[in-house]
């Protein structure tokens, strides 16, 4: 083999390491993606079942049902759409009605009702996941408070 097959060969199997590092790191990135909906968005669009979703926005007023142990039931809203949600889990103190709520999870097979793994809620009075802001804002569900000094 002469020295020009030998640079040649280094470079051929460095870029092979290069291209099998990029489409493994694509392959993970794709497997653990939860893209993020809201109630309407998901009328318009199947998901199937045993899909990981984030879903966001309003808890809806009078839907949270504390059942026996940590099972908990409630509705997520944007205004236009309602879907329910079961989760068995301790749910963050700050989690109540008519707040703003993104949860992650999955829809069994044959069932309506998403079945959240975790639930994430605002942590102050000034927050709202931007996501779930930005789309109740769009919709003209959710307004800001006029900030007075």
């Amino acid at each position: 083999m002469t020295r020009k097959q030998k640079r040649l060969a280094v470079i051929a199997g460095g870029m092979t390491f290069i291209i099998a590092a990029v489409l493994l790191v694509m392959f993970a990135f794709g497997q653990s993606v939860a893209y993020f909906y809201m109630p309407a968005d998901l009328e318009k669009t199947a998901v199937g079942p045993g899909t990981r979703i984030r879903l966001g926005g309003l808890v809806e007023a009078g839907s949270v049902v504390r059942g026996e142990g940590s099972t908990v039931k409630f509705s997520v809203t944007d205004g236009t759409a309602t879907i329910p949600v079961t989760y068995v889990g301790i749910l963050p103190d700050l989690f109540r009605e008519g707040q703003g709520v993104v949860t992650e999870g999955k829809f069994e097979a044959g069932s309506t009702v998403f079945s959240a793994d975790s639930v994430l809620a605002k942590h102050d009075e000034n927050y709202m996941p931007k996501e779930v802001a930005d789309r109740l804002k769009q919709d003209g569900v959710w307004q800001e408070e006029e900030k007075t000094q």
